[in-house]
């Protein structure tokens, strides 16, 4: 990707100091290139030192000007390597996908003419992502092999191995998991080890990789490839791979319920994207929103969700808190709106949504629908074969059975993903199972099996998931056995009247705890029943004498 001839001791210093992530120092060596006429060569290395230290408008025009100095000098290899980048930083870095388009059909057309060479394998690969985002299967596995290819024809380890990547994305979203996963992992090795020319690739490679973990909620294969990839970023000082890789890493520290170790590295992770690079921020936001989400602090979670509004998981977690807040009907129009805008193809954000769906629909009683997302639900999850993928179909199938009454078969559900989430270590995720089970041994009529549920649900919750310990707290209440020491209202039931004892009125509670008017209304009628009153007034009076306010 840079084989360019290196024409003074400048240029060959500022070479040498990109190889070892020395930026500046790069930069600074380059700069000096430049103005003892280095000419194209300088330029370009300059370029990709203002690309590490984040500098885009810096790096954008030293492509320019080295594209210019490729062009006047006849040389077509390296004004199409130019062209090729600039492609990429106008789509990736800048957001301005009209403008990439631009740079990447001047590549082609300089490239037609060229003999055989790496740079037509560059243009294959990013042709083959272009094909991914567009759905193209076909072509993009078509376009990765070539690139693959011609990284082996020149003895180009980034081209190659990037290539390599590509070809097991195009793989996954085929269907076949088997031969992406190795392929992905093969890319990754190959990174982590060294042997890539160029860090750009390498750190994609290992992004591409612990997206699919991710994705695919394969997240034992994640955890395991995040510490190789962490190494592996502070060996090489890839500052945006502690941005993007670590936006997934801390996905899965948050499903594995190391929320103290999600929170370090979601936050850092946020503060390594920096706006200069706004199409890759939002990856570390939807993150940081849903464990601001789980961690019971919802108003937060809104303001990282409603900045990363153009990633499909914004969607999901802004539906998630309408379900949290009992809105049905506006989680359902988020998680339609997020499936519209989703390729067929990508299995993993469908089955995001289809997960959510489920709960919509049968809040809203249409089991038609919840049982229509179910069964895809369950296809995806028998075509991805992951434990926690398996999971969360049962748990979706056991709803609907507690739904229609089919209590013991509901039961059945919950214990099976309740087994499997065991084995791969998910304890916060077992808990909030557990209340499932909970309510559905109540429902059968085994109060003490449903207390005992909630009860280990509970103590595995902590002061997280806020929703889940509320749904515990009301199987025991329900019971007489509460865990709160035989207090009679849930702590949300407590928050609730605190703010009625103040004066507030309905809506002005739900906008306080950010819940919907319609919870508020449920919660208000449900401490009536508790206290055995009938009033807003007699109710604060009563829980007063409890000792409660």
């Amino acid at each position: 990707m840079t084989e360019v001839p290196r024409s003074s001791q400048a240029v060959t210093a500022g070479w040498d100091a990109l190889a070892q992530g020395h930026w500046q120092q790069a930069r600074a060596s380059f700069a000096t290139g430049v103005r003892e006429g280095g000419g194209a060569e300088a330029l370009e290395g300059l370029s990709w030192a203002a690309w590490w230290l984040e500098d885009i408008d810096a790096c954008i025009d030293a492509r320019e000007r080295a594209y210019r100095a490729y062009r006047d000098a006849n040389d077509a290899r390296g004004a199409t390597r130019m062209a090729l980048w600039l492609g990429d930083d106008h789509a990736e870095l800048k957001g301005e996908p009209a403008v990439a388009e631009g740079w990447f059909s001047r590549a082609a057309r300089l490239a037609a003419d060229l003999e055989p060479c790496p740079e037509q394998g560059w243009l294959a690969v990013f042709e083959a992502h272009a094909a991914l985002t567009r759905g193209d299967l076909e072509l993009a596995l078509r376009r990765a092999t070539e690139a693959t290819e011609a990284g082996q024809r020149h003895g180009r380890t980034d081209l190659e191995m990037f290539g390599v990547a590509t070809q097991g994305v195009a793989r996954l979203r085929s269907g076949d998991a088997a031969t992406g996963l190795t392929r992905l992992s093969e890319a990754a090795a190959a990174a982590v080890a060294g042997e890539y020319e160029n860090l750009v690739p390498a750190a994609w490679s290992c992004c591409l990789l612990i997206a699919a973990c991710e994705d695919r909620r394969d997240y034992d294969r994640g955890a395991q490839w995040c510490e190789q990839v962490a190494a592996f970023s502070e060996r090489t000082n890839a500052r945006f791979l502690r941005g993007v890789c670590s936006a997934h890493h801390g996905a899965i520290l948050a499903w594995r319920g190391r929320l103290h170790d999600a929170e370090r590295v979601l936050v850092a992770a946020v503060d390594a994207l920096t706006d200069r690079r706004p199409t890759w921020r939002p990856e570390a936001l939807v993150r940081l929103g849903e464990l601001r989400r789980l961690q019971g602090r919802p108003t937060e979670a809104v303001t990282l969700f409603e900045e990363a509004l153009a990633h499909p998981l914004s969607h999901r977690g802004l539906a998630a808190l309408e379900l949290d807040r009992d809105d049905p009907v506006g989680a359902r129009d988020l998680l339609q709106r997020m499936l519209r805008t989703l390729p067929p193809d990508h299995t993993a954000r469908r089955f995001d949504a289809l997960e959510l769906l489920v709960r919509a629909e049968l809040a809203l009683g249409d089991l038609a629908a919840a049982d229509a997302h179910a069964e895809e639900l369950q296809a995806i999850a028998d075509g991805v074969g992951t434990a926690p993928l398996r999971a969360a179909a049962h748990v979706a199938a056991g709803r609907i059975d507690r739904a229609t009454g089919a209590h013991e078969r509901a039961c059945d559900r919950f214990e099976d993903a309740i087994d499997l989430l065991l084995r791969c270590g998910a304890p916060l995720e077992v808990a909030a199972v557990r209340v499932e089970l909970a309510e559905a041994l109540r429902a059968q009529g085994r109060p003490e099996a449903a207390s005992r549920e909630a009860r280990t649900a509970l103590a595995a919750l902590g002061d997280v998931r806020p929703v889940e310990r509320e749904r515990a707290e009301a199987v025991l209440g329900e019971d007489g056995d509460q865990a709160s020491g035989g207090r009679p209202l849930t702590e949300r039931q407590i928050q609730v009247l605190q703010l009625i004892a103040e004066g507030l009125s309905d809506q002005e509670v739900a906008e306080r705890l950010v819940l919907s008017e319609h919870t508020v209304h449920r919660h208000v009628a449900n401490i009536y029943t508790r206290l055995g009153c009938s009033t807003r007034a007699a109710a604060v009076a009563s829980a007063t004498r409890l000792g409660l306010l």
